[in-house]
Order: structure tokens, then C-alpha cells, then sequence
């Protein structure tokens, strides 16, 4: 991991209740923190995002 990955940045993130307990339930079936679930399906998406524009 290059040092720029290891730091961290703050943000707010306004979800709805639904896509809050549906992040939650997600999290919880695979054994993440609910904000370790949203860093890795962002992660996921730009990756993918990424794959699609080479």
C-alpha cells in the first residue's frame, strides 16, 4: 500500500433509513463494520468504474 492509501479522510454521508439498515444487514453478513462495508462497495465500484474507460 502506498502511504497516500493508508491515510484517511472524513466525510459526512447522509443515507435513508432503508439504505442504512439494508448497508447494515450487508455488513453484518460478512463480517464488516457498516463503514467498512461502504469503504469496500465504493472501492469495488471504482474499480470497476476504472476497468470500463482503459
Amino acid at each position: 500500500m502506498e502511504k497516500k492509501d493508508k491515510e484517511k479522510k472524513q466525510i459526512l454521508l447522509r443515507l435513508s433509513s432503508s439504505l442504512w439498515q439494508d448497508i447494515a444487514q450487508w455488513s453484518e453478513d460478512e463480517f464488516r463494520s457498516i463503514n467498512g462495508q461502504i469503504e469496500y462497495l465504493l472501492t469495488e465500484c471504482v474499480k470497476e468504474h476504472k476497468k470500463g474507460k482503459m
